[in-house]
């Protein structure tokens, strides 16, 4: 009976230490990688795994009616989803928020986990601790249809407070700047030029969040955009953070699709902040820092020769333009004619603008253009007319060109 007792008790060894095997995966969000040493996981937890049952923690969060929506936030990606990835994304983004270290998913697969990530991050720009370029460990179990998610999160609960405090007061800043009654266009108008006004375009350790933009003023375009559509959904405006490429070349690059009036349009608040755009060492005067409208609702066709989504998730086709600056402003040619750019610029200067812009939809009515009111000089008639309208007797000018959105700009 005792010799039984001792090759039954071998063989459950055996089989404890096959069924406890398990695969651990690494997901890497940028940033630097690692490998995960401890599932967190215990040995009857594992055991009931491979005899076709599941731990606890897994069944209740079977048994969890799915919720479909979550109050103050839009959640595109969210609705993309399918029934199975949109329960995991409801367990990702609780564990989240709690700033778990380590909780089970009822998804499993590696392109789904993934998918379900990139979805969340990007449905909550507000999970500002869980961004910037940071490692995320996925566990998965032989024969079970679950994992363990280990995400890994940034700042202490100090440096948490401060952030919260500093997005509290933007958003206090951002509320009192929008007059009463204010269309969606205005608003959005708005905020892309308050981000524009007070984030610069620098890489530090927190530019890929909303604790950049709003913390450290500093940001690059994953700041800029999760930063506009925190505050858009706040005010309740549908918008959508976009990832992507540069037509051409290897580099990223995030922006944003914004519902006005049911119609969908771009808004890239990144490239409406680059000063670098003017001639010679205008870019060094603080009164210089220009708001660049050409990436508030441009042109679809223009910008998409220069942008396009990730293929990931499909995002909203932007067709109308009605909504572009140059349209609304009267500042859009279609050809070239030298007396209809004068009076042009004669127009904004009488109604007291100290910034005069003017784009072209064709290449070569802006390529005329630019021969002769840069190259030609007749930006002096321009500036000329400034002075008599004021009364100087001389005036300092500086202008800016933007080839690819085929703009001229002119400012005193």
């Amino acid at each position: 009976m005792k010799k039984r007792n001792y090759v039954l008790l071998i063989f459950l060894m055996v089989m404890m230490i096959g069924l406890l095997s398990g695969a651990y995966t690494l997901y890497k969000k940028g940033g630097d990688t690692g490998t995960k040493e401890d599932t967190g996981e215990t040995v009857l937890d594992r055991i009931l795994t491979n005899v076709g049952s599941e731990p606890e923690e897994v069944r209740l969060l079977r048994e969890q009616e799915l919720v479909l929506s979550d109050p103050g936030h839009q959640e595109y990606y969210f609705s993309l989803l399918n029934e199975e990835e949109q329960r995991g994304y409801r367990e990702m983004l609780a564990g989240v928020r709690a700033r778990q270290s380590d909780f089970y998913l009822t998804i499993y697969e590696d392109d789904v986990v993934d998918r379900v990530y990139h979805a969340m991050l990007k449905d909550h720009p507000e999970l500002y601790w869980a961004h910037n370029r940071l490692s995320v460990f996925k566990t998965t179990f032989k024969g079970a249809k679950y994992c363990r998610f280990s995400p890994q999160y940034r700042y202490s609960e100090e440096e948490m407070a401060e952030i919260d405090g500093a997005m509290e007061a933007v958003w206090q800043e951002v509320s009192a700047l929008i007059p009463e009654g204010s269309d969606t266009y205005e608003t959005v108008k708005i905020v892309y030029a308050y981000l524009i006004d007070s984030v610069d375009y620098v890489f530090s350790e927190d530019d890929q969040s909303i604790a950049g933009a709003f913390w450290k003023k500093n940001a690059v375009c994953a700041g800029y955009a999760g930063a506009f559509q925190y505050l858009l959904e706040r005010l309740e405006i549908p918008c959508i953070y976009v990832d992507g490429s540069v037509v051409g070349d290897d580099q990223d690059h995030a922006w944003n699709i914004v519902q006005i009036d049911g119609q969908h349009y771009y808004v890239d608040v990144t490239n409406g902040d680059q000063p670098q755009f003017l001639e010679g060492d205008a870019t060094q005067l603080p009164e210089h820092k220009t708001i660049i409208y050409d990436y508030l609702c441009p042109f679809p066709e223009e910008y998409e020769q220069t942008y396009i989504p990730s293929e990931e998730f499909a995002v909203p086709k932007c067709t109308a333009s009605d909504k572009n600056f140059y349209v609304l402003n009267q500042g859009i040619f279609d050809t070239y004619d030298w007396q209809s750019i004068y009076d042009y610029c004669r127009m904004r200067l009488n109604n007291g603008a100290a910034v005069v812009r003017f784009k072209f939809s064709d290449q070569e009515a802006f390529d005329a253009a630019y021969a002769e009111w840069i190259d030609g000089g007749s930006l002096q008639y321009a500036s000329q007319y400034y002075m008599e309208l004021h009364g100087l007797l001389q005036v300092e000018y500086h202008y800016g060109v933007l080839d690819k959105m085929k703009t001229i700009y002119l400012m005193f």
